[in-house]
């Protein structure tokens, strides 16, 4: 289906792709996932011309083992747009009919932000942590903010890690997410203190960062769970008598399904997703050559960056 691209968010994937740090990426690339649009030809889609749509940029190929689980997000083919295939920085863009969901309530700018939260709510869901659980996530950046948003709304007492203070307050200020450690020395003992020395019950880093993560496994209580929500390159390396001591799982997660599409659009339109509070810099199609490579090492006070395609938008 044909639609014209209204806005894109800019991710830290984006910002590893400019700087060449990507594992899944060949050169030279379109870069753009996290999209807005609306309907040009609908087709024989039900949805009509000028519908406003989230596009869902993971282009799966419907028929290996885990699409035919109901898991298209880690298909064995997968084509993400921006990543393994051109994205969406363009002002027209074909894709499956079955990859755009209506956006109806929301703002093309709001509908821009679906896909990162999705990652977060979807991670969320992986771990399997029920209501009351202690959760930490660890980076606060776009996806661990994400993370962080729908691990309270899934009920969980959240705390946030993180290595920069101004990212921890600009938390606490901007969303409430008021309990925060400092990354670093004192970091595992702090942990502890607000655990009473027990740990916590899901765990999710989102840091790209391969100490952080392996460092994370100390901090799971027994029986608890650790969610790797980024990918790095390196190997990752844990101690197996502490893993088995605790009998922790470790989920690996992986983009997100239309089910967590969903479940973010409904908490936008329900207003307990700050998207106002998300968006922090605003760039057009025309300016982002010099902006992303700005932003990618000016991030005092970037949380997400969206630019707008359509002038009209």
């Amino acid at each position: 289906m044909r639609v014209a691209v209204s806005h894109v968010g800019i991710c830290g994937t984006d910002y590893h792709i400019f700087e060449g740090k990507h594992p899944f990426l060949e050169y030279p690339r379109v870069m753009g996932h996290e999209v807005s649009a609306t309907v040009l030809d609908p087709g024989t889609s039900p949805l009509a011309a000028g519908a406003p749509v989230v596009v869902n940029p993971y282009l799966s190929c419907g028929t290996c083992v885990a699409c035919r689980q109901g898991k298209p997000n880690c298909c064995a083919a997968i084509r993400v747009l921006g990543v393994h295939t051109d994205g969406a920085f363009c002002e027209e863009i074909l894709l499956p009919a079955d990859n755009l969901y209506p956006a109806d309530g929301l703002s093309l700018e709001a509908a821009a932000t679906v896909e990162f939260l999705a990652i977060g709510a979807h991670a969320v869901r992986r771990s399997l942590a029920p209501a009351g659980s202690r959760a930490l996530v660890i980076g606060a950046g776009p996806i661990g903010l994400g993370t962080a948003l729908f691990s309270r709304i899934a009920g969980h007492d959240v705390t946030l890690m993180d290595t920069s203070a101004e990212r921890l307050a600009m938390a606490a200020e901007r969303f409430g997410l008021a309990k925060g450690i400092l990354a670093g020395p004192g970091a595992a003992e702090a942990v502890l203190a607000a655990t009473g020395g027990e740990g916590f019950d899901a765990v999710f880093d989102a840091t790209g960062y391969a100490p952080s993560m392996e460092a994370a496994f100390h901090h799971v209580a027994h029986g608890g769970a650790l969610v790797l929500v980024s990918v790095v390159k390196e190997d990752i390396r844990f101690s197996d008598p502490e893993f088995h001591k605790r009998e922790m799982m470790l989920i690996g997660s992986r983009n997100a399904t239309r089910a967590d599409f969903e479940h973010v659009m409904a908490n936008i339109r329900a207003g307990r997703v700050p998207v106002e509070a998300l968006v922090t810099h605003r760039t057009t199609l025309e300016r982002v050559p010099v902006d992303l490579a700005r932003w990618a090492t000016e991030k005092s006070g970037l949380i997400k960056a969206v630019v707008r395609i359509s002038p009209e938008s």
